[in-house]
């Protein structure tokens, strides 16, 4: 697993490396002149003993002042370079998580959870900028420090320096000790957060609903419950790093106690200069800083690991919905001089993954150009699965769905989704202004345009009541809008794009009778358009050109209003249902 691990940072650097090359040449130019230090005060220490003059000892000085400023500016340089390329790695790698994201299925975004999404985008990124950065610098700059510093400290005098690093074998072991701790709690810390994250996402979402059923204590509860429990992994985190960094410390300051004790007996026989000394002190204290460091610098880079394969598996996840490698182009319309489209389905199954039973079980039909064609049915028998299917907002075996005689499984999703004009119960408005909301399928359409959207989709009266006009910020989700005008705007924004199939998912339910028929009216006037429509109004459906009726997943009747009225089954079971309903509703 560690070489997996390394194999991946080296991945990570390499569009980088020549600038990470140049850091650690840095970071070598560095520790040398840190290694040059310590002698130099040596010299002047032992020179001043056989009677150094006061200019010498300047020289001297001002020697050292230069060496070490020089040292300043180059590991500021190195520091620069390697940090800069932990915040160039992370840049890139938001942009290819949102990338990434963007082009799963809505049913993994949505299973998933936005908040645990988030926090691979944010804090498990953020954490990777340190591995790159921090922790690779500290690492090299700890492996140099030994390498050069361990040959000088022998060649002065090998007994005390091993005895002043004796005991550092015991940091590693103790780093090892607390390390895969560390690393299990890091884990369960960033999954809390992720559990938080989701919980604050959803309920700013879903905020009506909680002051419509006053269940703001069930959702404080529920916020303290997950806060708790971040809380209480956040604390376990940190009594293991207080634990750790102090025992680090004080095996540093032992050793450094230990050199100063053995190395007076030296002096006293003569067999160590103080010059020498001194420089073993100096050359102690310059590797105690990267010791004690090691342990949060080995913590940092074991939250990277944690992150990079946290992060690596979103990226490694391919999504279920996708472009073929090699996409055929879309057959014409079967009308000439026309752009309404021929969608047809054969045998058509789809399976829910985890689910027991088939959405849609053996479905077969055909939508002629320029056809108004209705989907009924009772709830979840699959209506809203079919018209998903259309435009491959779910996964659609290969020889199920044909548009315009091609099969869609072989087209690239941008071109079938460029000609099929999906509007849902619930379409999502942005937080943007109602004129930017209708053009959002079309960026680039004009005023003109957009109030001929607004005006087909009978919003246009509702506009003008607004002080602002089609400049009114909508809120988010369109919080400012009613219903009806949500399902408005949003089919505005469909039949801006003019795609030669419009699927209307229930995406009428919250206009009136009236002003819906008068919608359908207007849209099937134009000649140019094949039109699906799922509804629970079957008033709505008898005015269609036909109707497919669904149950269970299964296409069970199809034909005109006329002819399934007079048919025993689903369909006059439903019609049956809704006349007694209003019968009831009107005498009420």
């Amino acid at each position: 697993m560690a070489a997996i691990r390394f194999g991946l940072i080296g991945r990570y650097l390499r569009p980088y490396r020549r600038t990470v090359l140049l850091g650690m040449a840095a970071l070598v130019v560095v520790n040398l002149l840190s290694l040059s230090l310590p002698l130099l005060v040596r010299g002047v220490i032992d020179d001043l003993q056989d009677g150094f003059t006061f200019s010498d000892v300047l020289r001297e000085a001002l020697l050292i002042i230069g060496l070490a400023t020089l040292m300043g500016a180059v590991r500021l340089w190195s520091r620069i370079l390697v940090f800069g390329v932990g915040r160039q790695v992370e840049v890139g790698l938001k942009q290819t998580i949102f990338d990434r994201m963007l082009s799963q299925e809505p049913g993994w975004v949505q299973s998933t959870g936005s908040g645990e999404v988030i926090s691979r985008a944010t804090s498990d990124v953020e954490n990777v900028r340190r591995l790159l950065g921090f922790a690779v610098l500290s690492l090299t700059n700890t492996a140099l420090a030994y390498a050069l510093t361990l040959p000088a400290m022998l060649a002065i005098d090998p007994l005390l320096s091993l005895a002043a690093v004796g005991l550092y074998p015991l940091m590693l072991v103790t780093v090892r000790l607390f390390g895969g701790r560390m690393m299990r709690q890091q884990r369960r810390q960033q999954e809390a957060l992720a559990e938080l994250s989701d919980l604050i996402q959803e309920d700013l979402s879903g905020i009506n609903a909680i002051k419509i059923y006053g269940q703001e204590a069930t959702e404080r509860v529920a916020f303290a419950e997950r806060n708790r429990r971040y809380r209480d992994d956040a604390l376990q985190l940190a009594r293991t790093r207080s634990t750790l960094f102090p025992l680090l410390e004080g095996i540093s300051s032992v050793s450094l106690l230990l050199l100063l004790a053995l190395g007076s007996g030296q002096l006293e026989t003569g067999r160590l200069s103080i010059g020498d000394l001194v420089a073993l002190i100096l050359y102690v204290e310059r590797l105690v800083f990267p010791t004690a460091l090691l342990g949060f610098t080995l913590n940092t880079f074991q939250t990277g690991q944690v992150s990079l394969e946290r992060v690596e598996e979103l990226l490694r996840r391919q999504p279920l919905i996708s472009s073929p490698p090699q996409p055929q182009p879309l057959a014409p319309a079967p009308l000439p001089g026309r752009q309404a489209a021929a969608v047809e389905a054969r045998s058509l199954s789809l399976r829910y993954p985890g689910a027991e039973r088939l959405a849609l079980d053996a479905v077969s039909f055909r939508l002629e150009p320029g056809e108004l064609v209705a989907v009924v049915g009772p709830v979840g028998c699959g209506k809203t699965t079919l018209a998903r299917a259309i435009g491959r907002m779910v996964d659609v075996p290969a020889g199920a769905l044909f548009f315009n005689g091609t099969d869609i499984t072989t087209v690239s999703l941008e071109a079938l989704r460029r000609q099929v004009a999906l509007v849902p119960q619930e379409g999502y408005l942005f937080t943007a202004t109602l004129a930017d909301n209708l053009r959002y399928g079309e960026p680039t359409a004009g005023d003109a345009a957009v109030e001929a959207a607004a005006i087909q989709a009978r919003l246009e009266g509702d506009i003008r009541g607004f002080p602002d006009g089609y400049g009114t910020l909508v809120g988010e989700r369109g919080i400012t809008l009613s219903g009806g005008q949500r399902q408005r705007t949003a089919l505005g924004r469909a039949l801006l794009v003019q795609a030669p199939l419009l699927v209307l998912d229930d995406a009428l339910a919250s206009v009136d009778n009236n002003t819906a028929a008068d919608i359908l009216q207007s849209v099937r006037n134009q000649q140019d358009r094949t039109i699906l429509m799922i509804s629970h109004q079957l008033s709505a459906a008898a005015a269609c050109d036909r109707i497919l009726v669904m149950e269970a997943g299964r296409l069970v009747q199809q034909g005109h209003h006329n002819e399934l009225v007079q048919q025993s089954g689903t369909y006059r079971r439903l019609w049956e249902r809704e006349q007694a309903e209003q019968q009831l509703s009107r005498a009420a």
